[in-house]
């Protein structure tokens, strides 16, 4: 099933691992000899690897995956990826991010004419049979910068604590992450007569995230400095079945408008 060069069978190695017996142990991105040493003339996904590049082939072309389960894809027009951390995908032209098919690092790729054999150390296989390659690109991405999420729980917990009076007129905010002996509430504040009110923030608002109020006030309300202390469940959404729940056990429920609350300009350290 190997590719030959010289004479002798070769491995593209994707991860530092045991290599069957009279093999090289290799670190990533080295072509060895499965029988003999190392080989020079690095190529194909290999040298994708090798430099960091992410490698495309538009082919077509069908897939066997053979391991704890047997699948097949018929003959199609499809997108092979080999990824710089030499993870191999088969994408098609729908089903949005997820691949079809693929094979997670640590594996090792072997290249032949018109196939590609995927392997992991499980032992599990995706066999990749090429009828006809249209495009065989390599590309280098450089150093992504990581996803920045705008709206998560964090953001709406500073805005809300810079907006307070969005809860309520006379409002005032005591503190951000006021602790409790099982983590903290996300905003104690005052109402506008002075009483305590306990503040969990969501996104999506759950049953899962009443309870947790729930045990925060059980907990507060223990404080005689505190009590008697309130609860609000402020969320950008808020399901049936959690609002059923809050108000069962009197907590009081606030649909944000995160635009809104982003759009507003706090007026703190202003002179006039």
């Amino acid at each position: 099933m190997a590719a030959r060069l010289n004479g002798s069978p070769t491995r593209t190695v994707c991860r530092s691992r045991i290599l069957p017996p009279g093999a090289l142990r290799q670190t990533v991105g080295v072509r060895i000899a499965v029988g003999g040493g190392a080989v020079g003339g690095v190529s194909g996904a290999n040298e994708a690897t090798k430099v960091g590049r992410v490698r495309l082939v538009v082919a077509r072309c069908s897939v066997d995956y053979v391991g704890r389960l047997t699948a097949h894809l018929a003959p199609a027009i499809r997108v092979l990826m080999v990824k710089a951390d030499n993870s191999v995908l088969v994408h098609s032209d729908g089903g949005s991010y997820k691949p079809l098919n693929w094979m997670s690092p640590p594996c090792w790729l072997i290249e032949e004419p018109g196939k590609w054999t995927v392997e992991n150390k499980a032992g599990e296989q995706l066999v990749i049979t090429l009828e006809e390659v249209f495009q065989d690109s390599r590309h280098e991405l450089g150093v992504d910068p990581g996803l920045v999420k705008d709206g998560v729980e964090a953001h709406l917990q500073i805005l809300l604590a810079e907006h307070v009076d969005t809860l309520g007129e006379g409002w005032s905010l005591v503190r951000r992450e006021f602790p409790t002996p099982i983590g903290p509430v996300d905003l104690m504040c005052r109402d506008a007569v002075g009483g305590s009110v306990a503040v969990e923030i969501k996104r999506r608002g759950d049953i899962d995230g009443v309870e947790q109020l729930t045990r925060y006030l059980e907990l507060l309300n223990r404080d005689p400095l505190l009590a008697p202390v309130s609860g609000v469940f402020a969320a950008q959404q808020i399901k049936p079945q959690a609002r059923t729940l809050a108000t069962d056990r009197g907590i009081r429920c606030v649909v944000l408008d995160y635009d809104e609350l982003r759009g507003r300009v706090s007026d703190e350290f202003k002179l006039f």
